[in-house]
């Protein structure tokens, strides 16, 4: 395995870093935090950097990155960006959304959606989950009937990341139940289409700048010049998906973690107790080296299942494994950065706020639960 960095990768990660600090505000974060708003201007600016089309190709307006390269950009932006439900909604469009298309889409579809996807002109959405199919994914109910040149949806999807302000929604639906995981196929459905009704964003307890909604499709009818992939490829598309995410979108988290691991050192460098730095008792330097193994160990596998990726093998395994270490070493380290800071890390603000927005990693793209049946499974359990 080799995870070193070419020069123009490090460029692209510092220009990440200079620009978050410099172009997106974060002045204003707390009342967006409190009042769950996402912002379309920082939306927009993260476009213009090129952040919304890292991996599609050069000729439909993206960067045309691999998987590694993609998670080290995704890294910086979660280490220097505050606000993690921008960047989550973000890591949703171009890991769940924008890359199926690169990957299964028709040359029209591409030349369609891609470039406006990567532009920020378009926010999308991918509904799978529903009331009754959560872990159960491929026990969905939403079905979708071929009728000519469409195909007419019917069926409730929910905790669809991006959906109140999304303009297209790649929707999973059952065309052929008998056929189980090959009876699924896989929609891209624009917003205003007739019997598609969007809710409004549901109220968590983190990443509350990341709009999250509830899609109701009553005989909704899609061109059948809609469909990604052939018939019965859903759900091949849904695993797809899921390895990217479960590998490249949690490389946010782990620049989050190297953030609080930071600030954690430079607070404990700072504040005194019984007449000496905090830093200097056992007790509070031990949770700081924690916070480093950790970082380090999640790190690691993250990058190893992102390699894999890029040398075109999707193993499952090791994206349970990447996500699973990555979310749990999330939720502990702003457990113990909030130990390190005490009274001041339970207050409004940074510290309190990652925790809010670290826990939910445990939970979408497979609970850690699942994860390990997963892995589980692979050990022959």
């Amino acid at each position: 395995m080799d995870f070193s960095w070419s020069e123009q990768d490090r460029e692209l990660h510092a220009s990440v870093i200079a620009f978050c600090r410099a172009g997106l505000r974060v002045d204003d974060l707390q009342r967006r935090d409190d009042g769950a708003e996402f912002s379309r201007e920082a939306w927009r600016r993260c476009a213009e950097q090129g952040l919304l089309g890292l991996h599609v190709p050069p000729e439909h307006g993206g960067a045309g990155l691999g998987p590694l390269t993609g998670a080290y950009i995704m890294e910086a932006l979660g280490f220097a960006c505050p606000d993690l439900g921008l960047v989550f909604s973000i890591a949703a469009h171009v890991y769940a959304c924008v890359h199926p298309i690169v990957q299964f889409g028709t040359p029209e579809q591409r030349a369609r959606f891609l470039p406006r996807l990567a532009s920020g002109e378009l926010v999308a959405c991918h509904a799978a989950t529903e009331p009754e199919a959560g872990s159960d994914v491929f026990s969905m109910r939403a079905r979708a009937t071929r009728r000519g040149e469409s195909y007419v949806i019917d069926g409730i999807k929910c905790f669809a990341t991006n959906a109140p302000v999304a303009d297209l929604y790649l929707v999973q639906a059952v065309t052929e139940p008998r056929k189980k995981f090959f009876g699924v196929s896989a929609f891209l459905v624009e917003r205003g289409t007739p019997g598609l009704r969007v809710g409004t964003s549901q109220p968590k307890i983190g990443l509350r700048t990341s709009p999250m909604g509830d899609l109701d499709l009553d005989a909704c009818e899609v061109p059948a010049a809609n469909r990604l992939g052939a018939e019965g490829a859903g759900g091949a598309v849904f695993t797809s998906s899921m390895a990217w995410e479960r590998t490249c979108l949690f490389a946010l988290y782990v620049g989050a973690m190297e953030r609080q691991l930071e600030k954690s050192i430079a607070y404990a460098s700072e504040r005194k107790q019984f007449g000496k730095r905090i830093g200097t008792f056992q007790a509070v330097s031990h949770k700081l080296v924690d916070m480093k193994v950790q970082l380090e160990a999640a790190r690691l596998l993250l990058y190893r299942s992102a390699w894999q990726l890029g040398r075109g093998v999707e193993d499952p395994v090791d994206a349970a494994i990447a996500k699973l270490a990555v979310s749990e070493a999330a939720v502990q380290s702003a457990l113990d950065a909030i130990q390190v800071h005490g009274a001041f890390g339970v207050l409004a603000g940074e510290t309190e706020r990652f925790l809010r927005d670290a826990i939910p990693a445990r939970i979408f793209s497979g609970t850690s639960e699942i994860q390990r049946n997963n892995i589980a499974r692979a050990l022959g359990l």
